[in-house]
């Protein structure tokens, strides 16, 4: 019986960062479930389908230019994933810019 190679240190990196990221979306929907806190229709179809693409591929992006090559999700998916785990966790979303504080009301 023929073993397999051991597998090279950068498919090793690959199959952890897609671990790290299955774990990430499943540990952002469970927190949510456990706060009673409602995803939006959009936030839940994300989880699910980065969540499959990254089974299925290995990574959930197509255009190398849009992320390391040894990660799971690109740049923008995993700002979106940190903030729905904020959402879930309850804490209060950064303004993003272009946002603008409406300025303080000054009592005369």
């Amino acid at each position: 019986m023929k073993r397999k190679p051991p597998p090279s240190p950068f498919e090793a990196q690959r199959e952890a960062a897609k671990r790290a990221a299955l774990n990430a979306l499943k540990r952002a929907r469970r927190s949510a479930e456990k706060a009673g806190v409602s995803l939006s229709e959009w936030e839940g179809e994300f989880l699910d389908s980065v969540g499959e693409r990254v089974k299925t591929y290995g990574r959930a992006f197509g255009d190398p230019e849009k992320g390391a090559p040894g990660q799971a999700l690109s740049s923008m998916q995993g700002r979106k994933l940190k903030e729905i785990t904020k959402k879930a966790n309850g804490e209060e979303p950064k303004p993003r810019w272009g946002r603008r504080k409406p300025p303080p009301a000054s009592d005369p």
